[in-house]
């Protein structure tokens, strides 16, 4: 039998979540617990089980209870852990409550949600076998293509719970329509990247730096960087219109991050980034190949073509030994030098000092990283 919450949801949520009195920034910038932000996952889900818009079966509710556990917490979280830090640099040292911790938390939930939603889909459509050292949830026995209907729970459960927590705030039709403008941004990201690589079309010419920007902003970018800071700024009163720079900034760290993935999975040692990279054989559009062909010749240009996008590790070998050749390590260390410098002065310009501390945040968190 599931409880009923028969207080305020929020306030028993963070009475479930803090029942140790822990501040979640107790330990520092970049160090949310993230114990304590599961617990903030727990309550939401429990909310979820007994939401009063759908009679329950047992069947169903253990079936949704699975989904849940197996899709939404497993990843490293960042992107939820991000909104409290970013609220917290946002108040400028001024406490913060329990209440607004806990709500902070229910935001970045709403995010790994969204990002749950849309690796579901994502892995169906890439025909992926694993993500987060499990199976692709679609590959597991007895899932199949009932994935897809779950994937779209996912995303039904975003509204419910802004609903049940941010219904009474200013904010909250502003909290709406940021979720619904990135979600249609993130897709539109997902729709380049599928036509550009459509199966048995395979055309590296139209792999391009302005393409691949494009995916990257839109399929990543936005959701991964900019909505974790426009959830907080809200929470913390502001209108989003007033940031339209900092949405820039963050997009641009966004491209960055995405560079540097794409780096790592050819360069990057798999004992440190946690996986095999296989960009080359999936014939992504990645940054690397798309530098390739802007410095290859002619012979250089036939190497790509004939071994690009092939499983066979020979191939492989022979685009990577490219690589090196035409030294795009060079180039990334430049290109890696070049943005870091170019973002650390535009933040610095800017004229808010709790903003500049969430951005460089951001930046300092992805510098240089390894995995």
């Amino acid at each position: 039998m599931w409880p009923i919450l028969k207080c305020s949801r929020w306030r028993l949520g963070f009475l479930i979540v803090n029942k140790h009195k822990h501040n979640f920034f107790s330990r520092g910038m970049a160090s949310s617990n993230k114990s304590e932000f599961l617990k903030v996952y727990s309550v939401l889900k429990s909310e979820l089980l007994q939401d009063p818009s759908f009679d329950f079966t047992n069947h169903s509710r253990q079936w949704v209870d699975r989904m849940l556990d197996y899709n939404v917490p497993g990843g490293k979280l960042n992107r939820g852990l991000s909104v409290i830090d970013s609220y917290k640099l946002l108040k400028q040292g001024k406490e913060v409550n329990e209440d607004e911790v806990f709500l902070a938390s229910v935001l970045g939930w709403c995010i790994e949600w969204l990002q749950a939603y849309f690796l579901i889909l994502d892995d169906i459509m890439d025909g992926s076998h694993s993500r987060r050292g499990q199976l692709c949830w679609f590959r597991v026995e007895k899932v199949g293509m009932i994935a897809i209907n779950d994937a779209l729970l996912l995303r039904n459960h975003i509204p419910r719970i802004l609903k049940m927590h941010f219904r009474d705030k200013q904010y909250y039709v502003d909290l709406l329509d940021i979720f619904n403008e990135i979600e249609f941004q993130t897709a539109s990201g997902q729709m380049i990247d599928l036509i550009t690589t459509l199966e048995g079309q395979k055309d590296l010419s139209l792999y391009t730096l302005p393409v691949h920007r494009r995916i990257v902003q839109y399929k990543t970018a936005y959701y991964s960087f900019y909505l974790p800071v426009a959830c907080a700024l809200l929470m913390a009163g502001e209108n989003l219109d007033n940031h339209v720079e900092v949405k820039k900034l963050l997009i641009e760290m966004g491209t960055y991050f995405q560079v540097q993935d794409d780096y790592l999975d050819c360069f990057g040692d798999p004992k440190v980034i946690g996986k095999i990279g296989t960009d080359i054989e999936d014939y992504k559009c990645s940054w690397l190949v798309v530098q390739a062909l802007e410095r290859a010749n002619e012979d250089q240009t036939k190497v790509l073509s004939e071994n690009y996008g092939k499983t066979d590790q020979t191939c492989v070998g022979k685009v990577k030994e490219l690589y090196v050749d035409l030294g795009l390590q060079g180039v990334f260390a430049e290109y890696e030098k070049n943005s870091y410098e170019k973002l650390i002065s535009s933040i610095e310009g800017h004229p808010n000092r709790a903003v500049q501390a969430v951005l460089k945040s951001f930046l300092g968190k992805i510098y240089k990283r390894q995995n």
